[in-house]
């Protein structure tokens, strides 16, 4: 019999030191870090007391079953063969990013991404020395598509090292096709580009679309390819610091290991470790089909109400992420800016949500759904009638 996870619960985070809840003002309800808002599943939460039971937390030694859980997880739900020794564990996704960096490239090198993107792929390049030589994605109809011809032109670039990918994309959310994962790749390999692909949203699916791990295309992209991932966006377990690099060449993750020494980002939570093992679990599958439904409906709220209520605002296909990127060209040709946009939702009408500039472009808004459908719905009238005021 299968289990029905209660998702609308909503559990009271000012007092438990959340970032995403950190504003001073009681009344903002926070639409804007990727952290959901969601409890976490009661398997996990059972994983960890029986944990914290053991009363001791020191230096952890990750056991031979924190990485059966990832081959077998990823074995399973996505067809990938990964070996035990391509596993490196890491604390997180951003620091895994900044290590790999600093394995494979040297200060002036390039890194190409493709643009808008998450904001840390920008401080990442820039904190080790490197260019960012952005690739801008082009808008076809509400969604987005690579530039191929573009991305070759800049991996072509001798200084070119890396190929940084996010898959599922944030903050544009769109999840690449095989075949769009397989042009990207076969453009790198052409050009002795290194694929560093950050799939840490690979969990977070919308009706109609599956997420393919670039690394599972066949050999000679998985020899291409270093893939970041983490429970933490699906589970919602980011404050447990867990994350792993996987990689089937030992020289490169030779290299990679040297980066994570240097950077003293080698050890992880004894908690991280307790709960991917219970987040990769037969449990873990039916939470995330019902934790996705979730969000589907969110969206769907979102972009039907906008629709009606503000048709000059398209809301962008959703494929994967909790992360709604709304198109707000409209006011920004009017002289109202996003970073306005935000700063007068935040301040007027208590809802914080992330003006696109940090990640790369100014006419669109980013909206976090994660969260219980009333505490959401609230956000989104508060975003509606904010906005409403400013026309």
């Amino acid at each position: 019999m299968l289990m029905t996870y209660d998702l609308q619960q909503y559990t009271d985070r000012r007092d438990g030191d959340s970032v995403k809840w950190m504003n001073p003002d009681p009344d903002v309800i926070p639409m804007w870090v990727a952290d959901m808002d969601f409890k976490v599943a009661p398997f996990i939460l059972e994983a960890l007391e029986k944990r914290v039971q053991h009363g001791i937390f020191g230096y952890v030694n990750v056991p031979d079953s924190y990485y059966q859980a990832v081959i077998e997880w990823f074995g399973k739900r996505r067809g990938w063969h990964i070996e035990e020794e391509w596993i490196q564990y890491i604390p997180a996704v951003v620091p895994a990013i900044s290590c790999v960096i600093k394995a494979f490239t040297q200060p002036g090198d390039t890194v190409v991404i493709n643009t808008p993107a998450y904001n840390c792929f920008f401080s990442s390049i820039r904190n080790n020395g490197c260019e960012c030589s952005a690739s801008p994605l082009k808008r076809v109809g509400n969604s987005f598509e690579p530039d191929f011809a573009d991305i070759e032109a800049r991996v072509a670039n001798p200084k070119a090292k890396l190929f940084l990918l996010c898959n599922p994309h944030n903050p544009s959310g769109r999840i690449w096709t095989k075949e769009e994962l397989q042009k990207i790749a076969d453009i790198c390999l052409k050009h002795n580009t290194i694929v560093v692909s950050d799939e840490i949203h690979c969990e977070i699916e919308m009706p109609g679309h599956t997420f393919t791990p670039l690394a599972s295309l066949g050999q000679g992209y998985q020899d291409n390819c270093i893939t970041l991932c983490s429970p933490s966006k699906a589970f919602n377990t980011a404050g447990l610091q867990i994350a792993n690099i996987i990689c089937n060449s030992p020289q490169w993750r030779s290299k990679i290991d040297r980066a994570i020494n240097d950077n003293e980002v080698c050890d992880v939570n004894p908690f991280g470790v307790t709960a991917l093992q219970a987040a990769y679990s037969a449990q873990g599958e039916e939470w995330l089909k019902q934790m996705n439904a979730a969000e589907w409906e969110n969206f769907c709220t979102l972009r039907d109400r906008f629709a009606a209520e503000l048709p000059m605002l398209p809301v962008c296909d959703l494929q994967g992420t909790y992360l709604a990127w709304v198109d707000f060209s409209a006011l920004v040709r009017k002289g109202i800016s996003t970073e306005s946009v935000q700063d007068t939702l935040l301040e007027k009408h208590k809802v914080w949500i992330n003006a696109g500039g940090m990640y790369g472009d100014s006419n669109y808004m980013r909206i976090n759904l994660a969260g219980p459908k009333a505490l959401i719905d609230k956000g989104i009238e508060r975003i509606i009638k904010g906005i409403k005021e400013l026309l």
